[in-house]
């Protein structure tokens, strides 16, 4: 990396703040965003977090675009040749922008003049990419011959498919404009300005342009933000284009939710990340622009989201396939998709829609994704990541350094240091403080300044005290969000309820005299003629609460999760020597918090008593009473892998006593082709059906038409005489199907493979038992041998031998 940084430092042209800056906009939204610049966090909790990002995260982020060639792309457009050789993601070049968008939001809190001129020194590379008119594109102009192979033959040709420029573009824009507001420098905003232009001469409904739609989405909610930096209405104009076009061109399935107009969609569906985008895109077009067709539309969706589509922890996307929402109630744990760039998206939806509607239901939804299953998506330390956050584990998960398609390391990398614009916001005289951490801010009411500190150790614990340091402003309403955990509510809908009868209350003093008040859209709100030195003190009970999901959400009836505050726990392995997956709840649990400084970075503990079950050697039920550790969902999977659950048993229906063990069980595993997910094959959990994607399972992706196998060195030779296996298949959208043949082995007596005797019936039922008997052989090690089909690879859940 430093050959690269010097060469680019020695090369780099610093573009200085233009004095002709782009207009600020007086009116957007119908409440005002308070701009990250005007905040500086001084949390330990959140601290810790932008620590390890501007540490860790985005030196780790810029390292991997160059060692992954990103930025020799932009060297390569620079210079395009017949024999450069296009390879990669088609969407490579938004890593680069969305490391540069975090690391900008982090110039604001710790000032860096080194990380300053080695953005503008990359900055450099990307403006020498750019073609003439704008269009830039790394995966066609490093070789306009021969482009990426998702690229099409021409611009715009694949762009709602899979060429990703659209894509692009949005990212590009949001980095830009982040970098610029961040130190006033235009030479990025120009570079994305420039773009933008070219989009909207070249796509659009006159003469000479093409109609085309993003095919994922994210260029409509940039465009909205371009729109109020530049004052330009034609940006606002293109993102309302590209939603009022969507399902009147070629595109037209649920994945892309193209599959009907914008405007009379009412159900969240299909990718969840380009969904996410796609409504928070909506919301700014509601919110500027005041169409009631799309305000009615955003709202119908979101209900939908809160009502039938959300997790406990805050994640959206049920199913690895499509990455996708699944069908209303659809939450399944183990399997659960719930992308952190979907969790990303679903903060910037909901911050939308309270910018266009000011209730305080809208950051109760981005509140619980925020503190659970947004950073559960990135370590503690900012070095691993998840792509999925699933809500049970048996040790199938574990976080990564990177990904080939990094999308969700670089989104980390772009929003966690751009929290502090999400904690208050301003409409007229009234100052909303939405979130709840140590502060400082610079706020703007009716054209005075305002300056506010807040400090907390929430969430650990409920009490918050805010500041009036100076106050120019005079009269104003300070409107303080009181959750909806502390109101007795879950989540604004019925999907979720608390089921220990608890009541939580607050307090607010001003100067130390108690206040009382109703809560206007959920808001506690204090309306007089501020002075400096004022003080507010709010106080939240907090104490752990059990919650129960609607009976219609088939995966969680019978359980229990338990949350704290905003944070949601689980049950892992570490803390508890017993399988927490057979863990069954007291009918009222009691908890103790004990808190763990030393711990993961600081936490609170829940403990509890809880019972176990499982079978003794005659295959009885047995109960052990057992001490249960919970700690906060975010938390987990930084001690190495192993089981990890959030909803927990507290009805017989719903456990799942730890199974006798099996010979399959008590084998050493082997296989063509080992994976973290081989763990699933011998776990003794099969599905219901060849539908059910709650089990784990294992597969030979990407390998195709090979054969394959998997071997069990048995524990001591045994004699075995038939196999039981349940295939995966995941048709008709994963690479998955059924094998074209398979075959059981055993090992001799010199060591040698032979295949078994007598086999009856090799069956490739998908989801159910496909058990081979044969003649009985004492052996030291079975093999299972598969022949995958043609074009797809092969899976199952279990292989059982008996």
């Amino acid at each position: 990396m430093k050959k690269l940084l010097a060469t680019m430092l020695l090369t780099a042209v610093v573009a200085s703040a233009s004095a002709k800056s782009p207009k600020q906009q007086s009116h957007g939204y119908p409440i005002d965003p308070v701009p990250f610049t005007s905040v500086k966090v001084t949390d330990n909790f959140w601290g810790q977090r932008l620590k390890a990002s501007r540490e860790v995260t985005i030196p780790l982020a810029f390292s991997k675009c160059e060692e992954t060639g990103r930025y020799q792309n932009f060297i390569n457009a620079a210079h395009p040749s017949d024999t450069i050789k296009v390879g990669g993601l088609a969407f490579d070049d938004t890593d680069v922008y969305k490391t540069i968008e975090g690391a900008s939001y982090l110039l604001q809190t710790y000032p860096d003049k080194k990380l300053e001129h080695y953005i503008d020194s990359v900055l450099v590379i990307v403006a020498a990419a750019q073609e003439p008119d704008g269009y830039l594109y790394t995966s066609r102009t490093m070789n306009p011959k021969h482009p990426h192979e998702w690229a099409g033959s021409k611009r715009w040709e694949m762009v709602e498919d899979l060429s990703h420029e659209f894509y692009n573009l949005g990212h590009m824009v949001e980095g830009a404009i982040a970098h610029y507001q961040a130190t006033g420098k235009r030479n990025f905003l120009d570079i994305a300005i420039k773009y933008a232009d070219c989009v909207c001469r070249e796509i659009g409904d006159n003469p000479g342009q093409v109609v085309r739609v993003p095919g994922h989405q994210i260029a409509e909610m940039a465009l909205a933000k371009l729109y109020l930096v530049t004052g330009d209405k034609k940006y606002l104009d293109q993102a309302k284009f590209f939603l009022d076009k969507r399902g009147y061109t070629t595109r037209t399935d649920e994945y892309s939710q193209a599959h009907k107009p914008v405007v009379e969609q009412d159900e969240a569906v299909g990718h969840a990340v380009r969904a996410a985008y796609m409504y928070a895109g909506m919301a700014d077009v509601a919110a500027l622009t005041g169409d009631s067709a799309y305000i009615n539309a955003i709202d119908k969706i979101w209900d939908n989201i809160v009502g039938k589509k959300y997790y406990i922890t805050g994640g959206i996307g049920a199913t690895s396939n499509g990455e996708a929402f699944g069908k209303n109630y659809e939450l399944p744990n183990m399997s659960a998709y719930c992308e952190t760039c979907a969790a990303i998206g679903n903060v910037y939806v909901n911050y939308r829609l309270f910018l266009l509607h000011g209730d305080s239901k809208y950051y109760d939804v981005l509140e619980r994704t925020l503190y659970n299953g947004l950073i559960s998506g990135v370590s503690l330390d900012g070095g691993g990541f998840f792509y999925p956050n699933p809500l049970e584990s048996i040790g199938q998960h574990q976080r990564q350094p990177w990904f080939g398609c990094a999308c969700c390391p670089s989104n980390i990398c772009r929003f966690i240091p751009s929290l502090p614009g999400y904690i208050y916001a301003v409409k007229d005289r009234d100052v909303y403080v939405n979130l709840f951490m140590s502060n400082t801010a610079d706020l703007d009411v009716a054209g005075k300044k305002l300056v506010l500190s807040q400090s907390t150790r929430y969430p650990w614990n409920g009490d918050v005290n805010i500041k009036v340091d100076k106050n120019n402003a005079g009269k104003f309403t300070m409107k303080i969000r009181i959750p909806g955990w502390v109101r007795n509510q879950v989540v604004p809908s019925d999907l979720y309820t608390y089921s220990d009868g608890k009541r939580l209350g607050y307090t607010v003093t001003l100067n130390g005299t108690p206040l009382t008040g109703e809560l206007k859209d959920g808001y506690f709100c204090i309306d007089r003629q501020w002075k400096k030195g004022d003080q507010v003190d709010v106080h939240f009970d907090m104490e752990p609460r059990t919650v129960k999901a609607n009976n219609k959400v088939e995966a969680d009836r019978g359980r229990v999760a338990v949350e704290r505050g905003p944070i949601v726990y689980c049950a892992e392995w570490p803390d508890n020597d017993f399988d927490v997956l057979s863990v069954f709840m007291n009918r009222n649990p009691k908890f103790e918090v004990v808190e763990k400084p030393e711990l993961l970075y600081g936490i609170n503990e829940l403990v509890t008593d809880a019972q176990t079950l499982g079978y003794d050697d005659k295959g009885r039920l047995t109960t052990t009473d057992v001490k249960l550790t919970l700690i906060p969902y975010y938390s987990w999977a930084h001690r190495g892998s192993g089981a990890m659950a959030v909803w927990l048993p507290q009805e017989l229906s719903a456990s799942r006593p730890t199974m006798p063990a099996t010979l399959a069980s008590e084998s050493k595993i082997n296989a063509s082709h080992m994976a973290s997910s081989i763990s699933a094959i011998n776990d003794r959990l099969v599905p219901k059906d060849e539908n059910d994607r709650s089990m784990p399972y294992y597969h030979w992706w990407p390998k195709q038409g090979t054969t394959e196998w998997i071997s069990y060195e048995l524990p001591q030779p045994s004699t075995v005489q038939s196999s039981t296996v349940y295939w995966f298949d995941d048709a008709p959208w994963g690479g998955c199907r059924v094998p074209k043949s398979w075959k059981i082995y055993y090992r001799d007596s010199q060591g040698q493979w032979q295949p078994v005797t007598g086999a009856d019936n090799y069956g490739t039922v998908k989801g159910a038992a496909n058990t081979v008997n044969f003649d009985p052989v004492k052996t030291s090690a079975v093999k299972l041998e598969v022949t995958q089909p043609a074009e797809y690879s092969s899976g199952l859940f279990e292989w059982e031998v008996k």
